[in-house]
């Protein structure tokens, strides 16, 4: 009687063990605490990642990518969400080759431990309203097309996505769920906590039965792959604030150093829109978050690697309070606000002065560059950690590149040295109110 106890006592233990991690997952959750108490400021802290393929067993696609946007946790400061793009890719004939064609863009939440380390606890992947996931594949014509034909790794077209995005910007509301701006329609969605898409909202209206609001028509000239970079949320969350990574299109193709800011109502849809002024023509504005209901920080930066050649990675302060509502009378009009026979686009910040259009005005907060010679080329996610911090996040775009435009796809390698670019977390003191 006792040997057959034991024998089922062992089996019991042994069927257990068999399903451990129904009950505890990878195991418990560690000690979290905020980056400012135990990480250094002007240091880099890589991400944590995992390899999703390699190519001719030496480049590896790492599934970081995490930088494209980053925002911090509304409720508990120990942590913070950073979000991919549309998954690895590199230019190809005329649209994009991806490797991993089924990439899900996600949403990554992570905590810094007690031991200094980031930690990855959880990836929210995007899906449709009906739960199915999405990939970063470009949208069709009709529902945000931006021209670009999509690859697989051989070099053969494939089909586009209907729910494709390219995420860049991020916020998170206290209710769980999180605001999404891409770079193709552009697209801003509400996602639930668990991904699922509760509306989108573009210049085009595909929601797909999750609402008929729109944005102003003429976004809808963004120039492809310089969409709406970098969003934030007003701390009353009633106001979504994104912003335009480069000169729109409009009606052609211009590379100058006017770009816009548009906001929305998230009660009445009402919409407003700002010029922003670049220091030069084709920057990037990559990121925005909010300091109060009017005032933002905003990266502006160019495509440089400080190791490489000088490289603009700024961080400005910016005021809405006094700027022209640059709006017009007709959302539905394509050009935009016209000024005489120009559209904002194609005319100059004098011209735009003339017409008595005030820019948001911006001071600069910091130059990473010159702080601690900021490595990266793509600083993409910013947020406010405490009153005199701030964290930030680069694109390391899942470690890949293709350098010579040959379509051929190569490791992403920091400018003089040997080391793989990171998405890496970085902390900055700065004078910011």
């Amino acid at each position: 009687m006792k040997k057959l106890m034991l024998l089922f006592v062992g089996l019991c233990l042994l069927n257990s063990c068999a399903h451990l991690d129904d009950f505890i997952g990878d195991g418990p959750t560690p000690v979290s605490i905020s980056p400012t108490k135990i990480l250094e400021t002007d240091t880099q802290y890589a991400l944590p990642y995992s390899v999703l393929s390699t190519i001719n067993n030496t480049v590896e696609i790492r599934n970081g990518g995490f930088g494209s946007g980053a925002t911090a946790h509304p409720t508990n400061e120990d942590e913070f969400y950073a979000i991919t793009d549309r998954g690895p890719n590199t230019n190809f004939l005329e649209g994009k080759k991806f490797p991993v064609a089924d990439y899900t863009p996600r949403i990554g939440h992570f905590i810094v431990t007690e031991k200094g380390e980031i930690t990855l606890l959880e990836e929210i992947l995007l899906k449709t309203p009906s739960g199915k996931l999405i990939t970063g594949i470009p949208n069709p014509e009709g529902k945000g097309a931006t021209g670009e034909i999509p690859y697989d790794a051989a070099g053969n077209p494939i089909a586009f996505d209907d729910f494709g995005l390219d995420s860049e910007g991020i916020v998170a509301l206290k209710d769980g769920s999180f605001w999404v701006s891409d770079e193709y329609g552009p697209h801003i969605v509400h996602y639930s906590a668990s991904g699922v898409q509760l509306e989108r909202i573009s210049p085009f209206g595909v929601n797909e039965d999750t609402g008929d609001r729109k944005l102003p028509a003429v976004f809808a000239s963004r120039r492809a792959n310089r969409g709406m970079e970098g969003l934030a949320i007003t701390p009353d969350e009633k106001t979504l604030v994104g912003i335009m990574q480069s000169t729109m299109y409009n009606p052609e193709k211009i590379q100058s150093n006017i770009t816009r800011i548009v906001t929305f109502d998230l009660e009445t849809g009402y919409t407003r829109q700002y010029v922003y002024i670049q220091e030069k023509a084709n920057l990037s504005n990559s990121e925005i978050t909010a300091i109060s209901n009017t005032e933002f920080l905003v990266v502006e930066r160019d495509g440089k690697f400080a190791g490489e050649e000088t490289a603009q990675k700024h961080i400005y302060k910016i005021n809405l309070n006094g700027a022209t509502d640059i709006s017009g009378n007709n959302l539905k009009e394509e050009l935009g606000l016209m000024i005489g026979d120009k559209t904002i686009e194609q005319s100059t910040a004098e011209e735009l002065a003339e017409a008595n259009i005030v820019p948001v005005q911006k001071e600069l907060v910091v130059d990473l560059v010159a702080q601690f010679g900021y490595a990266h080329d793509k600083l993409e996610g910013i947020w406010i950690m405490d009153e005199n911090t701030l964290g930030f996040i680069n694109d390391d775009d899942f470690a890949v590149s293709d350098n010579d435009g040959d379509g051929i796809i190569e490791q992403k390698i920091l400018p003089g040295s040997s080391n793989i670019d990171a998405s890496s977390l970085y902390m900055v003191k700065v004078d910011f109110k």
